[in-house]
């Protein structure tokens, strides 16, 4: 089974021997068949394949609400259909990688819907209470979840104000190659990890520009040339619960 991230990726892990025995444990509720790939390794398309993520990037999106139509799903959609989650069992405790939600000033009835999902954050307390490592950040802001050592034990879910994070209580079929799932494991947005280190584009973001409002803006927040950096500049956005303090990698303006 191909290593997730090798731990000199990982900042701060030196309890290798707990690790080891965490994902022993994880890599049993697997589905059958699964065989896990480094997406936690890579960050820059244009570093060698396998090379470490790289600290200069931090990749970020950006949300015109006034540009996201009520009712419309088109990125869960897409979603969806490129990382395998569905809609399966149980709705109460179903996955929800993205979710539109709605939201009103009851002062003066203005409303809004607006795609949310996990914001990235650059001090991510889902990382900060995982016991294994499982939750971590890459170094150019991604949070992930490693399948390998995750137990399950769901204090991430508890930890992130967003509540952008799910667990899977069902067995998994017919698998994403580039989504890994288990059952007995959290799961959350990765931002389409394996599209960005390829160079791409998350799904929501391409759904939304080719099917719906051009909502959506994806790139790298810490290069001043890029189309993401110039529009937050130019405009102001705004974090949920900025109050926390936790520099979310996702913005909305008109919010």
């Amino acid at each position: 089974m191909t290593p997730l991230i090798r731990d000199e990726d990982r900042p701060g892990h030196d309890r290798r021997g707990f690790l080891r025995a965490a994902g022993a444990f994880a890599a049993t509720v697997l589905a059958p068949g699964v065989t896990l790939y480094a997406f936690g390794a890579p960050g820059d398309s244009a570093a060698a394949p396998g090379a470490p993520a790289s600290s200069a990037k931090r990749w970020g999106m950006l949300i015109d609400v006034s540009k996201c139509g009520d009712g419309c799903v088109a990125c869960v959609t897409a979603c969806k259909e490129e990382n395998g989650w569905g809609e399966s069992g149980d709705p109460r405790t179903g996955a929800q990688w993205i979710r539109k939600v709605s939201i009103r000033d009851p002062k003066t009835g203005w409303s809004a819907d607006l795609p949310l999902m996990c914001q990235h954050c650059a001090d991510p307390p889902c990382a900060e209470v995982c016991p294994t490592g499982a939750s971590f950040k890459r170094a150019d802001g991604i949070v992930l979840v490693d399948k390998h050592i995750c137990i399950g034990c769901r204090y991430c879910m508890m930890a992130c104000p967003y509540k952008a994070r799910s667990f899977v209580h069902e067995p998994i079929d017919d698998q994403k190659p580039n989504a890994p799932r288990g059952k007995g494991t959290v799961e959350s947005c990765t931002l389409c990890v394996a599209r960005v280190d390829a160079g791409l584009k998350p799904a929501c973001v391409d759904a939304c520009s080719a099917k719906a409002g051009g909502a959506m803006m994806f790139g790298d927040l810490n290069d001043p040339g890029s189309d993401i950096a110039k529009a937050v500049k130019a405009k102001a956005s705004a974090a949920i619960r900025s109050d926390l303090g936790l520099d979310p990698g996702v913005r909305y303006q008109n919010l």
